[in-house]
């Protein structure tokens, strides 16, 4: 845990929210790792489960605009809090609800949560972070919640097998509960006080985000990583069970994705501090590409699953680097007004992978979702070309 040790001026507060970011991760890497798998229980058809899950996508898009004048107008750390304790009861409702109509109902909810808890712990990093050490911190971060994504899928897929996967949510809601007991026992503060003048416009904040080139290019980079997730998180654990390979596979699978993350994600997040985030962008998609075009030559299940996990070494070039990105590019009276749109980012990316693959789906065979993916990563990689290449580390 050496990111709990390291110096002053901001370093123990990131350390807190690291292992925040511990507990919380493991319950929604559980959670995660048997989401598809249970709504197909009631859905029964890998297609359905992609539209469902584009739905949400939606929903979630959406609501990171409605939530700009809350997230302005608030204390980020009970904004935060207000959202797991939300977390908690639709887990709990999760783990023996059989209608599948109130379980979509919930799941539009559970949306909205996700875009209060994601944006005010993004904008908690930053407050927390100096300038020349974003990257670093996200790093650090990133690191500490994919150590989370290694174990949790392991602890999901024995639970799932051994039991169900609806018990799998009261182990999500007893991790969620150690966060919330830890979130009053660090005492965290935002450093930021709420505004008292915000801009409810929503679509002047949307013509006004989209007006800066840097922004729309941050935007689309940002929204790649969780383009290529919905390959791993929405359609590879219906693969893997169509494919009768079983639950246990299915948790070590997505633990084994998460190994390239915990190992590199820091080195890449410190390294794009010291030599700038053009090319950790291209090598790092152009890695997924080229990985995901190989999948669809191969015929062994097993194989496949290798392939996708080197290109998790691509992955963690990115993950913890776009955010970083964006926040270097934007001020700090911008902070709270464009970090909601930007993560909108997450649900556009997630959202066109899960709906256009799920099309796919209904006239072509699996091996052709591949090649979406690696179209699409190409272009990203391609893309990432043209941002500028900033220096973190020429920073004061």
């Amino acid at each position: 845990m050496d990111f709990l040790k390291r110096g002053r001026n901001g370093t123990r507060p990131i350390g807190k929210l690291g292992v925040l970011g511990l507990f919380t991760s493991m319950g929604f890497a559980a959670v995660g790792t048997i989401w598809t798998v249970y709504l197909k229980s009631f859905l029964h058809n890998p297609s359905y489960v992609g539209f469902i899950s584009a739905l949400f996508t939606i929903i979630a898009m959406v609501s990171y605009f409605l939530i700009i004048p809350i997230i302005e107008k608030n204390n980020k750390v009970k904004l935060y809090s207000m959202a797991l304790v939300g977390y908690v009861g639709f887990y709990i409702l999760f783990s023996f609800l059989k209608n599948i109509y109130v379980i979509v109902g919930l799941g539009i909810l559970l949306s909205v949560m996700v875009t209060l808890r994601v944006t005010c712990f993004g904008i908690l990093i930053r407050e927390k972070s100096e300038k020349n050490k974003v990257s670093e911190n996200e790093g650090l971060i990133y690191t500490a919640g994919n150590i989370s994504w290694l174990v949790g899928p392991l602890i999901a897929g024995f639970i799932a097998s051994r039991y169900s996967e609806p018990r799998v949510f009261l182990f999500a809601v007893g991790m969620l509960i150690i966060a919330l007991i830890l979130l009053r026992a660090f005492r965290i503060k935002s450093n930021n006080p709420p505004r008292k003048k915000i801009d409810n416009n929503v679509l002047k904040i949307l013509k006004e985000f989209f007006g800066s080139k840097k922004r729309r290019l941050s935007y689309i980079l940002g929204g790649g990583v969780n383009f290529w997730w919905a390959l791993i998180y929405v359609y590879m654990p219906m693969y893997i069970i169509d494919k009768g390979l079983g639950d246990i596979t299915l948790g070590i699978f997505l633990a084994a994705i998460v190994v390239p993350l915990v190992l590199l994600e820091y080195y890449f997040s410190k390294m794009a501090s010291k030599k700038g985030f053009r090319k950790m962008f291209f090598l790092g998609y152009f890695i997924i590409a080229v990985l995901s075009f190989a999948c669809f030559f191969i015929t062994n299940s097993y194989a496949i699953l290798g392939f996708l996990i080197l290109a998790s070494i691509g992955a963690a070039m990115i993950e913890p680097t776009t955010e970083a990105y964006f926040f270097d590019i934007v001020s700090e009276r911008q902070r709270e007004k464009f970090y909601g749109p930007y993560n909108t980012a997450i649900d556009v990316g997630h959202f066109s992978a899960t709906m256009i693959s799920a099309v796919i789906l209904l006239v072509l065979p699996f091996k052709f979702v591949f090649v979406f993916f690696g179209v699409g990563t190409l272009f990203l990689a391609l893309l990432s070309l043209k941002i500028k290449n900033i220096i973190e580390e020429r920073r004061k």
